[in-house]
């Protein structure tokens, strides 16, 4: 018998690129065993829409712009430019699909430090 966790249900899409992006919507009950199975998805800071770069750096170029209230599933952290946003001062970016960099200064993972494994 598979143990149940309440998980935030969200509407998920995918974009051209590979990118998966959420909306959050409401909580539901589903076995853990699928939710293991599943990606962890850190929502933005409430009320900005986030560039995501192509590299570590503000300078990078632009590749797209996530809009607001949206969640993001982070493949792997590392070390870039230094940036100040709501979610504090960090030099940590977080890689969101291949060539795809956002600040972590603006991704609410809960966290000043590193939540997953480091980009190689």
């Amino acid at each position: 018998m598979a143990s149940e966790e309440i998980v935030e249900e969200r509407a998920r899409s995918t974009a051209e690129d590979g990118t998966v992006v959420t909306e959050a919507s409401s909580a539901s009950s589903i076995p853990s065993v699928q939710a293991a199975a599943e990606a962890v998805f850190y929502p933005l800071a409430p009320g900005y829409q986030v560039n995501v770069r192509s590299g570590p750096s503000t300078s990078s170029r632009l590749v797209k712009i996530l809009p607001q209230n949206t969640s993001v599933a982070i493949r792997c952290q590392t070390r870039g430019e230094t940036v100040s946003g709501p979610c504090g001062t960090t030099n940590i970016w977080d890689n969101i699909a291949p060539g795809q960099y956002v600040s972590d200064a603006y991704v609410k993972t809960g966290s000043s430090d590193f939540v997953t494994v480091r980009c190689a």
